[in-house]
């Protein structure tokens, strides 16, 4: 493999990718300066074959063919644009990064949903907390429920105290979120972790959870997660 220096430059090669077959050159894979693959196919390090003799990197091979794509023609993939961009952030191929951040999809997640999540004081921790709560108590049960109160200001989380301490009284598997400064509604934050939950693979949906002994102005702050296990 040291033999695939400059004067290389446009040997054609055959790639091994996870599995899935790819033939491109030389130029092609070093295209972007500083990225992995331009790296490991520098000639300065020795690499993997498989036992055909192609050259065999250790990774999924199934969004390889856009980031390919991109290498040849420089054309920003429009197809599966999250899994290409975690693909280009493994290869390092950082103006393919960059150009997919300015993308809908990924300037979305990333700039948007994600600075808003910041403000919400221990969302990773709460949300951890509610999926422990929901797989205890899916001992020998079908479904299990876990109750979220979303509390967007300081006046709502001084309204909920007292719903909230009769709830844990009873035992009612509970779990709070907010108050924070500024941002999104309170449906935006049940929107987020309904969405963050899904993508660990749970079976969820989030409903209304109405309080018997409170005014309706609280009503929005109470939602149930019901997981369905089987």
């Amino acid at each position: 493999f040291s033999s695939l220096t400059s004067t290389l430059y446009g040997a054609v090669v055959q790639l091994n990718v996870g599995g899935q077959f790819y033939t491109t050159t030389v130029g092609t894979l070093r295209k972007c300066p500083g990225s992995k693959l331009a790296e490991l196919f520098s000639g300065s390090r020795p690499a993997c074959v498989d036992a055909e003799g192609r050259f065999f990197i250790d990774h999924s091979g199934t969004y390889f063919g856009p980031i390919l794509d991109y290498l040849r023609t420089g054309e920003v993939p429009t197809q599966h644009v999250r899994e290409v961009y975690r693909e280009a952030q493994f290869y390092e191929i950082q103006p393919l990064v960059k150009l997919l951040e300015d993308m809908p999809q990924i300037f979305g997640e990333q700039v948007a949903r994600k600075q808003f999540l910041l403000r919400v004081p221990n969302y990773s921790e709460n949300l951890e907390v509610l999926l422990r709560l929901a797989r205890a108590e899916a001992v020998a049960m079908r479904w299990s429920t876990v109750v979220v109160c979303v509390m967007g200001t300081e006046e709502e989380a001084a309204q909920c105290a007292a719903p909230l301490f009769n709830l844990e009284a009873k035992k009612i598997p509970v779990v709070k979120f907010g108050p924070w400064k500024v941002g999104p509604e309170i449906d935006d934050l049940k929107d987020c972790l309904e969405k963050d939950i899904k993508d660990r693979g749970y079976n969820v949906c989030c409903q209304k959870y109405f309080l018997k002994s409170s005014g309706t102005s609280l009503d929005r702050c109470f939602c149930k997660f019901t997981f369905t296990w089987w």
